[in-house]
C-alpha cells in the first residue's frame, strides 16, 4: 500500500491552489516592476538620444544660459575617478578577501573585518562622502578628485572583499590539499592555486563594484564637487558625470537639461554594460 493513499486528496488541492495563487502574485509583481523599469528606460532613451552627438564627447560643459557644449570634461573626470578607484579597491579588496577566506577562519581580526565590511556594504553613500569630507576636504581646505577617489574606493572595497571571499570559499578543498601534498607553502597555494581558480568570480565582483560606484552622486558632492573646465589635476575639483547630471537637471536652462539627459543615458549604458559583462563572466565560470 502506498504511503500517499491515506492522505486526504483535499490537501493536494489546497496546495495546488496555494501554489497557483503564489505564482500568479509573483508574476503580477514581476510584471509591475518590469513595466515601471521599461517606462523609465523608455523616457531615458527618448530624451537622452536627442542629446547624443559628437559635441557631447568633445566639448566641455557650457556656461549658464549659453547654447551648445558637451560633457567631455565630465566624462574624462568620471573615467579618472573610477580608474583611480579601481587601482585602490582592487588590491585592497582582493587581499582582504584572500585573508578572510584562507587565513581568517578562527581569527578575531577576521570576525571584526567581516562585521565592518557588512556595515560598509549597507552604509548610505552620503555618509561615506561626509566622512571623507571631514578627514580630507575639511583638513586640506579644498575639494579634490583624490577625495572623490577615496570616497568611491570606500564604497567599492566592501563589495570586492565580500565577493572575493565567497568565490574563494567555492574552490574545492581537494585542490588546496593536492597543492599542500606537493609541498607548496600556504601563501603560494592561496595566490597561485586558489585565487587563480576563482579569478572569474573575483573579476565579476570587481565589475559589479565598478558598476555601483559609476553612478554615485552624493559622495562626490562632498569631495570632488565639480569643475566647469577641462582639468586633469587630481588635487583640485574635477567635473564628473553624476554631479553634472544632478546640477544640470535642476537648472532652468533647457540646454543644460538636455545635456543632463544625455549624461544619464551614458551612465545607464555604462552600468548596463558592466553588469552584462559581469553576468557573462560569471556564467562562463559556472560552465567551467
Amino acid at each position: 500500500m502506498s504511503a500517499f493513499e491515506n492522505i486526504d486528496p483535499s490537501i493536494f488541492k489546497r496546495r495546488k491552489r496555494a501554489n497557483a495563487i503564489g505564482l500568479l502574485l509573483s508574476t503580477c509583481t514581476m510584471g509591475i516592476g518590469m513595466m515601471f523599469l521599461m517606462w523609465i528606460l523608455g523616457v531615458l532613451l527618448y530624451k537622452g538620444f536627442s542629446a547624443i552627438d559628437i559635441s557631447l564627447f568633445i566639448a566641455s560643459t557650457p556656461a549658464p544660459g549659453s547654447e551648445g557644449g558637451g560633457l567631455a570634461n565630465a566624462i574624462v573626470g568620471s573615467l579618472l575617478l573610477v580608474g583611480c578607484c579601481t587601482l585602490i579597491s582592487t588590491p585592497v579588496g582582493v587581499l582582504a578577501g584572500v585573508y578572510l577566506s584562507e587565513y581568517g577562519d578562527r581569527s578575531r581580526v577576521a570576525s571584526v573585518t567581516r562585521f565592518v565590511t557588512d556595515i560598509m556594504l549597507s552604509a548610505p553613500s552620503i555618509v561615506i562622502g561626509l566622512f571623507v569630507y571631514a578627514i580630507m576636504v575639511a583638513q586640506f581646505k579644498h575639494f579634490s578628485a583624490w577625495a572623490g577617489t577615496v570616497a568611491l574606493a570606500l564604497i567599492a572595497i566592501p563589495v570586492v572583499v565580500r565577493t572575493t571571499e565567497n568565490m574563494l570559499r567555492l574552490v574545492p578543498g581537494s585542490l588546496r590539499e593536492a597543492a599542500y601534498a606537493l609541498g607548496a607553502p600556504k601563501w603560494k597555494v592561496a595566490f597561485m592555486i586558489t585565487l587563480r581558480a576563482a579569478q572569474s568570480g573575483v573579476m565579476t565582483g570587481l565589475l559589479l563594484a565598478l558598476a555601483r560606484v559609476s553612478g554615485e552622486t552624493a559622495p562626490l558632492l562632498f569631495t570632488a564637487l565639480n569643475n566647469q573646465f577641462f582639468s586633469l589635476n587630481m588635487n583640485a575639483p574635477m567635473a564628473n558625470l553624476p554631479v553634472v547630471i544632478y546640477q544640470f537637471a535642476m537648472s532652468p536652462y533647457d540646454n543644460w537639461v538636455e545635456l543632463a539627459w544625455g549624461g544619464a543615458l551614458l551612465i545607464t549604458f555604462t552600468v548596463l554594460g558592466l553588469n552584462i559583462l559581469a553576468r557573462v563572466v560569471f556564467r562562463d565560470r559556472v560552465k567551467t
